[in-house]
């Protein structure tokens, strides 16, 4: 014969396994993905290629200006990107050197003379590095999503860049950039889609981060 109290004591385990398993369903937010696992995933990428489109939304024109070419990028600050599509250029940035080439021509200047462009620049390095400290210079960042699928919007805190730049979104997945939207002051706005050459190793294998 069973007893009162130990019929009590089974209700109150299988009330309790109940709690739990529904408090794994109502309290998902307990577990986060948060810049610096973002960081890391990035940081892990020293370096690929990729194709890209981009349409460029004109204040004024009718219909988008379109672009397409290659990007590539080496750790921690050379970037390149050749547009093959209205026509050829090279723009590439290795440290403080930004070197632009068309029409045969070559110019060389020094980027900190453009902070605006300083910073756009800055803000693809440093995530494409996992740079946390050189992103935040610029930036202030607001991550959503997680691993498989996350968006980090960032909004200018460099007066100057502030003055061109009204908003930028980077969106990926795992340790992979994989759209660019920047919205400029006075309206015009430009969308990047990017295709890597290659999968990146690994690229959704971190664990999340568990918030107290």
């Amino acid at each position: 014969m069973i007893s009162g109290s130990k019929i009590r004591i089974e209700r109150w385990g299988r009330a309790l396994l109940a709690a739990l398993a529904l408090g794994v369903f109502l309290l998902p937010s307990a577990w986060s993905f948060e810049l610096d696992d973002l960081m890391a995933l990035l940081a892990q990428q020293k370096g690929g290629e990729a194709r890209f489109t981009e349409q460029r939304f004109v204040r004024g024109l009718e219909g988008p200006l379109d672009a397409s070419g290659t990007l590539s990028f080496t750790a921690p600050d050379r970037l390149v990107r050749r547009t093959l599509s209205p026509r050829a250029e090279t723009m590439s940035v290795e440290g403080n050197t930004l070197t632009l080439s068309r029409g045969g021509r070559t110019r060389t200047l020094a980027l900190d003379s453009m902070p605006e462009l300083l910073g756009m620049v800055e803000a693809m390095r440093s995530t494409l590095s996992g740079n946390r400290q050189g992103l935040q210079r610029y930036f202030r960042g607001t991550l959503a999503g997680n691993a498989a699928g996350w968006s980090l919007d960032l909004q200018p805190i460099d007066p100057r860049l502030a003055a061109q730049v009204r908003t930028m979104r980077l969106s990926g997945r795992g340790g992979e950039v994989l759209g660019v939207d920047m919205e400029f002051i006075g309206g015009d706005r430009s969308v990047m889609s990017i295709t890597p050459d290659r999968p990146a190793a690994g690229a959704v294998a971190v664990p999340a981060r568990a918030t107290p």
